[in-house]
């Protein structure tokens, strides 16, 4: 495959991967950073090692069905109850997401103009509109441009202070080996694996690579026929799906490498320079310690990578909202519609007082909540034959899939524990 072919297939995964460098998670990796050093380097390590296999895994089930994951699952769950039991926790995911991105982005407006939070919050939404906008105007290609460009903006500003004030290599060596050190810690590697593998992503990326490489009407085949699919589904500019699957796990790693070095750098960065400084677990508390100790350059770069953030990722969510309510309840409600309804709670929270930063953190835990809901069926339905044919998948994916959710729940179940037992 030529480069300028391989690139013109790249793009649903960056999109998608933006849905890592949210708000919630420089909330959560800085907040990490700042209170326990180097502690939980591994997660962010684990978490993107991971993040990898899963959001292949639901580009592979958009591509070879031509079905996003919420149409497969909204069409597979027969009992109505049951699809709208699941389509309310997916609901609640994805209002949690659009709480940690519209806070997000009127925090850094509030950091960068004084504007008050509630207005910032108005703003950060009205800016996402004209981004839907362009996605349900001009179609996936030009989105995906105007998010590429805003998640170059991301890794600007939040990796720059890491190359003026360099971490620890031994803090790091030391930060790989898995450990915790109380309730909290815990606490805070769930909310960081809930921005890192974040559900509405996994939504999201199926329908984003449908959106791309949508199949032709589907011809009668056999699924026990292993060349089958490649004769019926779409071959884009003579592309046959199996070239398209390679592609896509090019386009996965780059937007996971990029997705996972600016976190890292999140977490390093609060670590070698925020550690013991009081009120530095806090975005705005960050930003003044940046300031004073890094200089004005590294904080202004921070708040408008923490804007762009924002702006990129709740796009992104309202987008997979719109597809989970499609999916699931076969209402289609125009992206426009959602973003302002979604946008009321995050508007509510600002309005009351309730810290942004911790408001940041617990949306993420709830995102961590909802990890086993979308990973569990997608690891499922992408090992069916009767799902993608021969493109099902291998027995070690299944195995590295299934410990991949088991890890995810166990650590769920053990936070859940220590919080109400108070360990």
């Amino acid at each position: 495959m030529t480069l300028p072919r391989l690139a013109w297939l790249i793009g649903p995964a960056l999109v998608a991967g933006v849905a890592y460098l949210d708000p919630g998670n420089v909330a959560s990796n800085m907040t990490a950073g700042a209170r326990y050093g180097y502690l939980l380097v591994w997660v962010v390590v684990v978490g993107n090692v991971m993040a990898w296999l899963i959001q292949y895994l639901s580009a592979k089930l958009g591509i070879v069905t031509g079905q996003s994951l919420p149409e497969t699952l909204g069409r597979r769950i027969r009992n109505p109850w049951g699809r709208r039991a699941y389509w309310l926790q997916a609901e609640l995911v994805a209002m949690a997401t659009d709480i940690a991105e519209v806070i997000g982005g009127a925090v850094a407006l509030y950091l960068l103009f004084g504007i008050p939070l509630v207005w910032g919050g108005a703003i950060t939404g009205a800016v996402s509109i004209g981004l839907l906008l362009i996605q349900s105007r001009k179609g996936p290609r030009p989105f995906e441009f105007v998010v590429i460009g805003l998640l170059v903006v991301i890794a600007i500003g939040f990796s720059f202070g890491v190359l003026v004030a360099p971490p620890d290599p031994a803090g790091i060596a030391g930060g790989l080996v898995p450990r915790f050190e109380g309730t909290d810690s815990v606490l805070l590697a769930a909310s960081i694996l809930g921005a890192t593998i974040m559900p509405h992503a996994i939504y999201a990326h199926s329908a984003l690579a449908r959106d791309r490489f949508a199949p032709r009407p589907a011809a009668t085949w056999s699924l026990s026929d292993r060349a089958a699919p490649d004769a019926t589904l779409a071959e884009l500019r003579g592309i046959s799906t199996r070239r398209l699957l390679r592609a896509t796990k090019w386009d996965v790693t780059i937007a996971m490498l990029i997705a996972g070095t600016v976190n890292l750098c999140i977490l390093l960065l609060a670590a070698a320079n925020l550690a013991g400084v009081p009120g530095t677990d806090s975005l705005e508390g960050a930003y003044a310690a940046l300031y004073a100790g890094l200089g004005p350059l590294v904080a202004t770069l921070f708040a408008v990578g923490l804007l762009a953030s924002g702006l990129a990722s709740t796009s992104v969510g309202a987008y997979a909202g719109a597809e989970i309510m499609h999916g699931l309840l076969h209402i289609r409600v125009p992206l426009l519609a959602r973003r302002l309804v979604t946008l009321v709670p995050a508007l509510i929270i600002l309005a009351i007082g309730f810290d942004p930063t911790v408001a940041l953190v617990l949306s993420q835990v709830v995102l961590s909540f909802g990890i086993p809901f979308a990973l569990v069926p997608l690891v499922a339905l992408t090992a069916k034959r009767e799902v993608l044919g021969g493109y099902r998948n291998r027995v070690w994916t299944t195995i590295a899939g299934v410990a991949a959710s088991v890890f995810l729940i166990t650590l769920n179940g053990l936070l859940l524990w220590l919080v109400l037992t108070g360990a």
